[in-house]
């Protein structure tokens, strides 16, 4: 997992903002140029293809459509708010969606056939979208394929050692030692969520666990490259 843009593994991490209840890994947005078949979903990334019915080709769903199909999967029929506020309390640290987007999102899978949209009779008339059968083929085949976009990373950490040898030597030493604080408090954080996850809540702890281990592991490893930095910033042989 990789960063883009404000909060995975990869090269650096970013973060999201506080009011997501969340501080984890954010996982990059791949920059490609857009067409009208990747905005068919409201995203920048590639579609792919596959057989539809009859045997001709139809486009698959990208990562935040697949996202959206394995929340609903996992969860069970959702309205679009419902959905915003799952995708806040689990993916968004290291795959977010604007929220805007799931609003269009969820219509243009059920356009597809791959949810169903129902709207309530009264009330409020909520649109609830349930999951079709090709919707769960679709997302069966997105987790059986290995490959995905290519990763982006965006770091202004990184930017700015990269160029620390055109500054003061003083400012490379500050940079550091404020990277290692973060790390270290996220790398807190991390292992905080780990050891209060329910053995007995099997959802939480099958789709949590792994993650917050590779969160822990990548936090660990900046925190020490940005504290050994800190102590020894003309040491080359990091």
């Amino acid at each position: 997992m990789s960063a883009s843009g404000s909060s995975g593994l990869g090269a650096i991490p970013a973060r999201i903002p506080a009011s997501s209840g969340w501080t984890f890994m954010r996982a990059p947005m791949v920059s490609l140029i857009p067409s009208q078949r990747y905005e068919r979903y409201g995203l920048s990334e590639t579609v792919s293809t596959a057989v539809g019915p009859g045997g001709g080709h139809m486009e698959e769903p990208g990562v935040q459509a697949c996202a959206v199909l394995g929340l609903i999967a996992r969860h069970g029929p959702m309205t679009p708010y419902e959905l915003k506020a799952r995708v806040e309390e689990s993916v968004e640290p290291f795959w977010p969606i604007p929220h805007a987007q799931l609003y269009r999102i969820p219509a243009r899978l059920a356009e597809d056939g791959l949810l169903r949209e129902e709207t309530e009779e009264g009330g409020r008339r909520r649109r609830v979208f349930h999951l079709t059968a090709a919707g769960r083929a679709a997302l069966r085949r997105w987790l059986a394929d290995p490959g995905g976009p290519q990763i982006e990373t965006r770091d202004p950490a990184q930017l700015k050692l990269f160029f620390a040898d055109l500054g003061d030597p003083g400012d490379v030493v500050a940079l550091a030692r404020e990277q290692a604080a973060l790390h270290r408090r996220w790398l807190a954080d991390y292992r905080a969520r780990r050891a209060a996850l329910d053995p007995s809540d099997e959802v939480r702890l099958t789709s949590r666990a792994r993650i917050l281990k590779l969160g822990i592991m990548h936090e660990q490893a900046y925190a020490e490259f940005w504290e050994h930095l800190a102590e020894h910033p003309d040491d080359l042989d990091l």
